[in-house]
């Protein structure tokens, strides 16, 4: 075989080999996990404007449960698009209620199922009350963390659990906050319920 022929033959095995790559790229972009940005302040103290974190895709393609306290990213809600939102547009909150749940927002605190709901997370008190209500079948009631300022789930109702797009899993950017997204362990939340 001559040089000529083996450059071809090492280019088109380089094309091929990127073109894998490429593929494997876009199936796990699209199936398994996808970075997002965060473009408002409805998630502070937690998430950060501007902060760059990855989506998980699988559970929610699963149907697995997202338990309370989850951070979700979602479709916009039917009733935001009819308001003129951007139908393309992917909100992010907590998960704060399940399916059968009675959520009330009063006394500047969260109650589920009549009991006062520790979040440290949140750095203020609800200055609004809401419910109570039962949380439909298929839904979902989720909630920002920077709950005065966050277009949520007390605003346009409960959340269909097929409009979840993943979870968010880890912050990757700023990198002196790179670190997982979880919800607090119980023990942290009866170490800060005074916030409730």
């Amino acid at each position: 075989m001559d040089t000529g022929s083996q450059n071809k033959s090492s280019l088109l095995s380089g094309w091929r080999s990127l073109l894998a790559w490429l593929v494997v790229a876009l199936v796990l972009r699209w199936g398994v996990i996808e970075p997002r940005w965060i473009p408002s302040g409805s998630m502070l103290p937690t998430l950060q404007l501007q902060d760059r974190i990855l989506v998980e895709k699988i559970r929610p393609r699963l149907h697995r449960p997202l338990p309370n306290g989850t951070v979700v990213v979602f479709h916009a809600p039917e009733a935001l698009v009819q308001a003129g939102y951007d139908p393309k547009a992917a909100l992010i909150k907590r998960v704060v209620a399940q399916e059968g749940e009675v959520i009330e927002l009063r006394d500047g605190a969260l109650w589920r199922n009549g009991v006062r709901v520790p979040e440290p997370w949140r750095q203020e008190a609800v200055d609004y009350s809401f419910g109570p209500i039962t949380v439909p079948k298929g839904t979902l009631m989720v909630l920002g963390d920077n709950r005065n300022a966050s277009l949520d789930s007390h605003v346009w109702g409960p959340l269909p659990q097929e409009d979840v797009i993943g979870t968010a899993v880890l912050r990757y950017w700023p990198l002196n906050r790179l670190g997982a997204i979880r919800f607090p362990a119980p023990s942290d939340l009866e170490a800060n319920s005074e916030l409730g």
